[in-house]
């Protein structure tokens, strides 16, 4: 309890980890929120993005949540650079992060160091982006099998990625470029697990509470030309079924719909991470979550 390494508190989207982060900083005293998501930094879209509401905010102090607009670019690097200044910060002050958020490599560059890959080549990810997905999967399995059979090829973006770093690496296998990642996550690190069931349920209320509480108009005012969201904006989870229900090509019921089966996919792939990642300590969101995760600090 006397250490102020950082506390990852993570889950699948919709499972209740704001609250829970809120409610563990409030009981330790000297805690405060570092959001390792890739979305909610954009101060355009809290309402898309799930971002903490404002009851929330108010009581515990909050970083990297609504801090970007929505022209600027973000990445697992850069995220991580600005949320290990944030960290290096408060332990100075004798405070303690809780990192919580559900962008799988954005946590992972936070707890376990950059991996030192050949950085993003514009050229070259127009290329990969012209392959079919099955292409790209193929591609990689015959450059990197180890790698390959490592990453989830049911999400285009990471194989995308993967295959990227692989070829821009000379051919160089992922382990290469990740080996920095084998030693211990620097803090404790839990996952709030909860029935799927349950979480469908609380994803489609979200949905329904989205729709109705402001994310079309959030969309709506965001800039008409293109050029002017990042390309880490317009992967927000969301935007395009908004952006379909806005030139009238879903209903509002479709749209709800919609977005629920595009966060279920996604909390799908969510848990598929978070299972590989061995150094987390799995805590049912049903039991004294609170409870068990003081215990174990």
């Amino acid at each position: 309890m006397d250490s102020l390494e950082p506390i990852f508190l993570l889950g699948p989207t919709g499972c209740g980890k704001s609250r829970m982060a809120v409610e563990l900083a409030e009981i330790l005293g000297n805690a405060e929120i570092v959001s390792a998501d890739a979305y909610q930094v954009y101060r355009a879209l809290p309402i898309l993005t799930a971002a903490p509401e404002k009851d929330l905010l108010a009581r515990v102090p909050h970083h990297l949540i609504g801090t970007m607009e929505v022209w600027e670019t973000n990445d697992a690097a850069s995220h991580a650079r600005r949320a290990l200044r944030i960290i290096d910060e408060l332990q100075a002050r004798g405070h303690r992060a809780i990192v919580t958020g559900g962008s799988g490599l954005y946590v992972k560059f936070i707890s376990h160091g950059i991996s030192p890959a050949p950085p993003s080549d514009p050229k070259l990810r127009a290329q990969i982006a012209e392959m079919s997905p099955r292409e790209a999967v193929e591609r990689l399995q015959q450059l990197d099998p180890e790698g390959a059979a490592h990453t989830n090829l049911q999400n285009p973006r990471y194989v995308a990625r993967n295959l990227e770093i692989v070829l821009a690496g000379d051919g160089l296998p992922l382990s290469h470029w990740r080996g920095n990642w084998d030693h211990p996550a620097t803090g404790s690190g839990f996952v709030l697990t909860c029935d799927t069931a349950q979480l469908d349920a609380r994803i489609l209320d979200r949905a329904r509470q989205m729709v109705g509480g402001g994310a079309v108009e959030e969309v709506a005012a965001l800039p008409a030309e293109p050029e002017k969201i990042s390309s880490t904006a317009r992967k927000t989870l969301g935007l395009r079924e908004v952006r379909q229900f806005l030139d009238g090509s879903l209903s509002r019921d479709q749209l709800v719909a919609s977005l629920a089966l595009a966060t279920r996919q996604y909390a799908k792939r969510q848990r598929t991470w978070l299972r590989r990642e061995k150094w987390l300590i799995p805590v049912h969101q049903g039991d004294d979550a609170i409870r068990l995760i003081l215990k174990m600090l």
